[in-house]
């Protein structure tokens, strides 16, 4: 495994980020533990969930696989704060300091440990003042809870807010960006990676399959393919994104995946890998066999003619489906 600089902070992480959303979920607890040991195993030290998937059952899970399989202090571990974690509190929500205090004691308990390497604010937040957000991390960086700081989804300019309010005010700054990036939507290659680049983020995406779009699943003929696990419940996202021109490329794709020999899901995480300014793909298997394929994915090697062919499938810079515009809704933080 080749490590890659996690940003400017010396931290060296595994190309591809465990992401533990299915864990508890889609998969079972034995099955989320032989996933994450296999992956440790695999040589992959990152591993990124959210309070908020499954209402702490993902940190739960994971926390008990890593209590189990050992070498807590090998691995860098991620969560996030922000999606709402009670119905019947208002305050249970959001990026205020006391919802940011609450949730990084609860999560430190589900994890079972004693620090979080990466806390990240897990959406972006208008109603409330960033340096409320930025103060609530410093202070937890401070005591030793958290080592880092980040952000998920934010855009370039709320990004350069939250730099120059920590360089005012003399609060640890973020050091790394979660955003979604696929082929299928290339928008963040206009601001958002000249940015991580020139400030010294890394940038961690979610998505680098297109939530298995670009798995080769998907056609005209077959919308719902069988065993469907991530939109089955959400027609509206899955209208916004199953768009003619996604099945209009999808086909091509799988043949140039085919001709390289390799299947169309290692093309996409490779392309990924391969992006200037990209740190580490987060890949969500709820599957031992998901997961395999995924770690193929290293080694597949684009040349210039496939990037070229890629690039006229999807242009750099644009989107064949939209993934930061999609109405994620109330589900996600659900």
């Amino acid at each position: 495994m080749e490590y890659r600089p996690f940003g400017r902070t010396g931290v060296k992480v595994s190309p591809l980020c465990l992401g533990c959303l299915n864990f508890g979920k889609s998969a079972d607890p034995e099955t989320s533990h032989g996933i994450i040991s296999r992956a440790l195993d695999a040589g992959i030290n990152f591993l990124d969930t959210a309070n908020v998937y499954g209402r702490g059952r993902s940190e739960e899970v994971t926390g008990e696989a890593l209590q189990r399989i050992g070498g807590r202090d090998r691995i860098f571990l991620a969560t996030k704060v922000h999606g709402c974690m009670d119905d019947h509190d208002p305050n249970a929500v959001g990026s205020s300091r006391r919802h940011i205090l609450a949730q990084c004691e609860a999560s430190l308990r589900r994890l079972r440990t004693d620090y979080i390497d990466l806390y990240q604010i897990h959406r972006p937040r208008s109603d409330v003042a960033i340096d409320e957000t930025l103060r609530a991390f410093d202070d937890l960086i401070r005591s030793g809870k958290i080592r880092y700081a980040g952000s998920s989804t934010y855009a370039a300019w709320q990004l350069m807010e939250s730099l120059m309010v920590s360089r005012e005010l003399g609060l640890n700054r973020f050091v790394s960006e979660q955003p979604p990036y696929n082929l299928l939507d290339r928008r963040i290659e206009r601001e958002l990676v000249p940015f991580a680049l020139t400030y010294g983020l890394a940038l961690i995406p979610w998505s680098p399959l297109g939530g298995g779009l670009l798995t080769g699943r998907y056609h005209r003929d077959a919308r719902r393919p069988d065993g469907m696990n991530r939109y089955k419940n959400e027609d509206r996202f899955l209208d916004a994104i199953l768009t003619d021109a996604f099945f209009d490329r999808i086909g091509p794709f799988c043949e140039l995946a085919s001709a390289k020999g390799c299947t169309p899901s290692q093309m996409a995480l490779a392309w990924t890998l391969q992006r200037p300014g990209i740190t580490s793909a987060i890949i969500g298997p709820r599957t031992i066999k998901h997961l395999e394929d995924h770690l193929s994915a290293l080694e597949v090697i684009l040349s210039a003619g496939d990037i070229e062919a890629l690039d006229l499938l999807f242009p750099p810079g644009r989107m064949v489906s939209p993934f930061y515009e999609a109405d994620f809704g109330p589900h996600l933080y659900r």
